[in-house]
């Protein structure tokens, strides 16, 4: 890697600046007292007879509040005489083994002991009927069997196509319930069609499964509740269309218009994003069938949540990444993924630096800007944690012209440690361990 060194030498890496991105913020204070007037609606909690056997069934994905939704939606089924289960809806997620679904869910706070019920996790499915064009619709054998099911998720933009219903309930009893085989089927002609599969499939589950009701969350831009909504079955396709205009309304963005020549992301999981790192956010997708965000000239993507055990599902996305990065991978848990949406593109690697710091250099020499030293860099520690991020300083002058943007810090160089990895925030000059990687004085920052 010499070679790379000497290329590498001389690239100047811009001071950062700490900001926070304000943005509107509705919120729900008492998740389980605004879930209990939902459950108590007519045709939601009353579907609930004495002895039932009530699947709740709960995603992947790092919905807020899970734990607390599942053991309310639990206690209420108790109330009303129900014996509740949770079953994981999450496709192919966790390797697509049972046991591997029922670690995420563990991950997520969601455990037996959290949600007072017990955890029945396996990949069996029961075919439920077929689209007209053959492709099979499958759900879960545990759910299947159970007197009732109740669905939990949020609503949001997909990161690969757009629709009516994207990600949210429909999706989650079609995909979610369907397991490792109904995500395959859903997915087996591709994003171009998943508008049209996902509510086709959503309604023959409605026809023959025993679903009870639906509760959909919307989340605000610093992903806490903004927004509880329980749904009869028979409300459910048309309610969760209904709730994604709002769930896109309220999504965090980087708060800049202009193109971003580097954007730096700290960390991705599965437990971030589908996509390991949320397209909507960083302006990278997996299809061509949606768009949106900033136009980035280059990514560099840094390191895997501890949550992802290995899913680096999404790094494909970024141009540049690190050697300790790609030493994490569980390669057959990030193909599982890849094989059963039918999109490669996620599952690709980047080109591999040594460390952090040869890592965001690299970006900044490719990145073509006219004048390094005036190159637009952002860095986000992840694409759900965008309240604070930093920019270069660079980009100051725009931030002045937002009244969305409050600039926190001072500029101050990016400090790495001596193994090359870039500490979470500025330091000052009084640090003893980081070096710094241009002349320019390091300046006492509030960050």
């Amino acid at each position: 890697m010499d070679i790379v060194k000497e290329l590498l030498r001389g690239i100047p890496l811009p001071r950062m600046v700490k900001v926070r991105q304000n943005f509107p913020v509705s919120e729900i204070k008492d998740v389980p007292a605004s879930l209990r007037e939902q459950l108590s609606k007519p045709g939601v909690g009353d579907r609930i007879k004495p002895g039932m056997r009530i699947a709740i069934a709960v995603g992947s994905r790092g919905v807020a509040e899970i734990p607390t939704l599942a053991r309310v939606t639990a206690e209420e089924i108790k109330r009303r005489g129900g014996h509740p289960f949770i079953v994981p809806g999450m496709g192919s997620h966790g390797g697509a083994t049972a046991e591997g679904q029922k670690e995420v869910l563990a991950n997520l706070g969601v455990t037996e002991a959290s949600a007072g019920c017990e955890i029945l996790s396996s990949m069996e499915v029961v075919e439920l009927g077929r689209l007209p064009v053959g492709l099979p619709v499958y759900m879960d054998k545990y759910a299947y069997e159970a007197d009732g099911i109740v669905v939990i998720n949020r609503v949001k933009p997909h990161t690969a196509f757009r629709g009516p219903n994207e990600s949210g309930v429909a999706k989650m009893i079609t995909i979610g319930l369907g397991k490792q085989k109904g995500a395959e089927s859903c997915h087996a002609y591709g994003f171009g069609v998943a508008a049209e599969f996902i509510p086709a499939m959503a309604r023959i589950t409605l026809a023959k499964a025993p679903i009870l009701f639906g509760v959909a969350t919307v989340e605000n831009a610093y992903d806490r509740i903004a927004k509880i909504v329980a749904m009869p079955a028979g409300e459910l396709i048309e309610t969760d269309a209904a709730l994604l205009p709002e769930a896109k309304a309220a999504m965090a963005r980087i708060c800049f218009d202009d193109p971003i020549d580097v954007l730096i992301i700290d960390q991705i999981g599965k437990d971030i994003s589908g996509d390991g790192a949320d397209p909507n956010i960083m302006g990278r997708y997996p299809t061509p069938f949606a768009s949106g965000g900033p136009q980035v000239s280059k990514m560099v993507i840094l390191d895997l949540t501890e949550a992802t055990h290995g899913n680096a599902n999404g790094i494909g996305h970024a141009e540049f990444t690190t050697r300790k990065l790609v030493n994490k991978i569980n390669f057959p848990m990030t193909y599982a993924n890849c094989l059963t949406s039918t999109v490669a593109q996620p599952g690709k690697l980047p080109i591999i630096l040594e460390d952090d710091r040869d890592a965001i250099l690299a970006a900044m020499k490719t990145c073509n800007a006219r004048d390094l030293s005036k190159a637009r860099v952002v860095r986000i520690k992840d694409t759900l944690r965008i309240g604070e991020i930093y920019i270069s300083e660079s980009m100051l002058a725009e931030a002045a012209t937002r009244p969305q943007i409050e600039v926190i810090g001072s500029p101050a160089e990016m400090v790495f440690d001596a193994a090359g990895n870039l500490l979470d925030q500025l330091v000052s000059p009084q640090h003893a361990e980081p070096r710094r990687v241009t002349g320019a004085p390091v300046v006492e920052t509030t960050a």
